[in-house]
């Protein structure tokens, strides 16, 4: 079996990565920076994968932990919104330098098979209908918010739109620092795959949640922070009304969606093509936290009508390029996951 380099392979994501392929008889090392932000702690070592501290902006790093690598899960980034454009600097240097050096180093020792974890966020809105079609709305204006008007209006005649699933050819938006990161890496990796004959699956995942989640923190996941606020006996808070459509989608699943693309990138010819990786389940902000709630038997959520500019209102994924070209299908269900992961430890 090949031996796989997972960045990041320490975090959340990566270090279930790394697991699962170790289980599928991958021959697995880890790159990771151990970063106070993300581990509180040094996290346990996993028998069986080879661990290298270092970071991804660092050439000299990347060169040591490729060493007879034939493929890259590239789990390594800075997650989150951002708190605000403060932000940015961190967000330009850990997600598009730190992929801008891993892909020059990927030239260097010539390994021409990545998989890359990008995000839903690159979309912003999600896909709407309306009386004239398709309809690609704009930011939502600041008076509607304070209104209390949170869905997203036809930008010409003012009507309501209606949420569809959002597929791999919708237009680019991104809204956040983060998306905008998320972006370039992808437009990164679709250059080195041009120039080098390489092949990379970009994988733009959804919500993802489950257990070892991190904590709850600025940059924190709405399920972790709900989760965080239910371990301390308050309340979960529930932003604008709670009616945000997303798609949440558990650990479990992207790993198996990571091994799945690791497959696809042995096949012939360069390319760097996307894959929606989500449950295909529409849940609301509010049905989240409701059940979190009840199976941790805490208090109910409390909805407070407040919002963050720039939020996108719904956003969910129709993943059938990922079940048809990489044969991947989720198996945890969003009741089951989210019934496990009220109870389950989250990291520190």
């Amino acid at each position: 079996m090949s031996v796989l380099l997972v960045t990041g392979g320490a975090g959340f994501i990566g270090s279930r990565v790394a697991s699962a392929a170790l289980a599928e008889g991958w021959t697995v090392r880890v790159l990771d920076s151990l970063s106070p932000e993300v581990h509180a702690s040094a996290p346990a070592a996993v028998a069986g994968v080879e661990f290298v501290r270092g970071d991804v902006t660092d050439p000299a790093a990347l060169d040591a932990a490729l060493d007879g690598v034939e493929v890259v899960s590239h789990q390594a980034a800075k997650v989150g919104m951002g708190v605000d454009v403060s932000d940015a600097p961190a967000y330009m240097r850990i997600n598009v330098v730190g992929t801008g050096e891993l892909i020059a180093a990927l030239r260097r020792a010539d390994v021409r098979r990545l998989v890359l974890a990008s995000s839903m966020v690159v979309y912003g809105e999600g896909r709407y209908a309306g009386p004239r079609g398709l309809v690609r709305p704009g930011p939502r204006h600041e008076a509607d918010l304070r209104a209390g008007m949170f869905e997203p209006r036809d930008p010409e005649t003012g009507e309501s739109l209606m949420p569809e699933m959002t597929r791999e050819d919708a237009p680019l938006d991104p809204r956040s620092l983060y998306a905008v990161s998320k972006l370039a890496q992808e437009q990164l990796v679709r250059v080195w795959a041009a120039e080098t004959g390489g092949r990379a699956a970009m994988l733009r995942y959804h919500n993802v949640y489950g257990p070892g989640m991190p904590r709850d923190t600025p940059y924190a996941g709405v399920a972790a922070i709900f989760r965080s606020a239910l371990e301390r006996g308050d309340a979960p808070r529930v932003f604008e009304d709670g009616g945000q459509r997303r798609d949440f989608i558990h650990v479990d699943d992207i790993a198996g969606a990571n091994i799945a693309a690791l497959e696809w990138t042995a096949g012939a010819g360069s390319d760097a093509r996307a894959f929606n990786i989500g449950s295909g389940v529409v849940t609301t902000i509010l049905d989240v936290a409701d059940q979190l709630s009840r199976a941790h038997g805490g208090p109910a959520p409390v909805v407070t009508g407040q919002y963050r500019a720039g939020d996108v209102r719904h956003i969910t994924a129709d993943s059938a390029r990922a079940r048809v070209e990489l044969g991947w299908m989720p198996t945890v269900s969003v009741a089951d996951g989210m019934r496990e992961f009220a109870r389950a430890p989250l990291r520190g």
